[in-house]
């Protein structure tokens, strides 16, 4: 077995703790009545999928939701109801994505994302600290950049490129079932916690760190 040096994390249900209810309640505070119906708490479809596939810009998508709610809606209402998504960002998690760049891992992000959730997880308000999510990673792969979404393999292959690692030495962690069986097919190994559930502790015997 060829030993793992590259890292690739999900973001929201991994680094981060979910809420999708206080998702849906935020969307449907600025009145979006269906919101249950338009939001998914892996892979999301329609306006909120072209947003995270980089198909439509952050403006576009504040017109075509302000046409499913009926009246024009700002910038700030977007980004107020996509950071509904955020419960919480637990410290231990953060703590052990430091200890593995310590160690000599490459450790990166691979999440389909977008630019109201990234406007929050790029700023020094992310970790309550002072810091952006980028002091935490090597590299960031965000679907909306890279045009692509998992469990889509290109921009699984476009991850192992820009490591330069091979499948076989990269370890995949993902909440989402689809995610890592594309993963797994790529060669990849992988751990699939469930979504805020504790993963520092299986990775650690996985790895055998302490």
């Amino acid at each position: 077995m060829k030993q793992i040096k590259n890292i690739a994390f999900d973001l929201g249900g991994v680094v981060i703790a979910l809420s999708y209810e206080q998702a849906v309640k935020r969307f449907e505070e600025i009145g979006l009545k269906d919101a249950r119906k338009h939001l998914d708490a892996f892979h999301q479809r329609g306006i909120f999928g072209d947003l995270e596939s980089g198909t439509i810009t952050p403006e576009e998508f504040r017109i075509e939701l302000g046409k499913l709610i009926g009246r024009e809606i700002t910038y700030e209402e977007c980004f107020y109801a996509w950071h509904g998504y955020v419960e919480l960002v637990p410290q231990k998690n953060l703590q052990m994505l430091l200890k593995l760049r310590k160690l000599g891992y490459q450790v990166c992000l691979l999440s389909n994302t977008n630019p109201f959730m990234m406007q929050w997880a790029m700023s020094n308000e992310f970790d309550g600290l002072g810091h952006s999510l980028e002091y935490y990673f090597d590299n960031l792969y965000l679907s909306y950049e890279c045009k692509n979404m998992k469990p889509s393999p290109e921009i699984f292959k476009m991850m192992l490129e820009g490591q330069q690692s091979s499948a076989e030495e990269t370890l995949f962690i993902d909440d989402g079932k689809k995610n890592v069986e594309a993963a797994k097919d790529l060669g990849m190994k992988t751990l699939c916690p469930e979504n805020n559930e504790d993963w520092t502790e299986p990775l650690s015997k996985l790895l055998g760190i302490e």
